[in-house]
C-alpha cells in the first residue's frame, strides 16, 4: 500500500482442532501481530467448541482478533492464508479437521464481495464460535448487514461452547 494508507480495523476468526490446537491458536496470534502494515489490537478469550459440519473430528479452539491494518482486504487474506500455510493447513474437506483456520470476518465498515472473499464472513451470524470471542472485544461492533455483535450473540445457541482459562 501506498504511504498514508488509511488504518482499517478488521476482525479475524482463528481456530484450531489438530495437533495442539491452543497452541496453535496463541501462534496464530503472534503470526497476526508479526503482519507487515498491522497491528494487532485485541483478541479474544480461547473457547472450546465443538465441530460443525458433517465430518466426524475433535472438537476446536477458536478465538477472535482485532486488528488495524493498511493492508487491503485481499493483501489481508492473502496473509492469512499464508499463516494458515506456515502451520501446515491442507484444505482436503470442507468443514473438516484442520491445523488452523484463519477467517476474515469484518473489515472496516464496508463489504466485500469478490471471487474468494466475502465480508463480512457470511456464515458469522449464525456461528456462535465466532460470536461469543467477538463480543469479548468488540460487542458494540456493528456487522455490515447482519447487525451489532452483541445482538448477534446473545440470539446464537451457545450450547457446547467453553471459555478456556489460560
Amino acid at each position: 500500500m501506498a504511504e498514508g494508507a488509511v488504518w482499517q480495523p478488521a476482525y479475524v476468526g482463528l481456530g484450531s482442532n489438530l495437533d495442539g490446537p491452543v497452541d496453535r491458536v496463541l501462534r496464530a496470534f503472534t503470526q497476526l501481530a508479526a503482519l507487515p502494515q498491522t497491528q494487532l489490537v485485541s483478541r479474544s478469550s480461547l473457547w472450546h467448541t465443538p465441530p460443525v459440519g458433517p465430518v466426524e473430528q475433535p472438537p476446536f479452539v477458536n478465538a477472535v482478533a482485532a486488528l488495524l491494518t493498511q493492508l487491503s482486504p485481499r493483501q489481508l487474506l492473502e496473509a492469512l492464508l499464508a499463516a494458515e500455510r506456515v502451520q501446515g493447513r491442507e484444505r482436503e474437506v470442507r468443514w473438516g479437521p484442520r491445523t488452523l483456520d484463519l477467517d476474515l470476518l469484518v473489515y472496516g465498515a464496508g463489504q466485500v464481495d469478490e471471487p474468494g472473499l466475502t465480508v463480512p464472513h457470511p456464515e458469522m451470524s449464525r456461528r456462535a464460535f465466532v460470536l461469543y470471542p467477538l463480543a469479548e472485544i468488540a460487542p458494540t461492533l456493528s456487522v455490515p448487514g447482519q447487525g451489532r455483535v452483541a445482538a448477534l450473540a446473545a440470539a446464537a445457541d451457545g450450547a457446547g461452547l467453553e471459555r478456556l482459562n489460560l
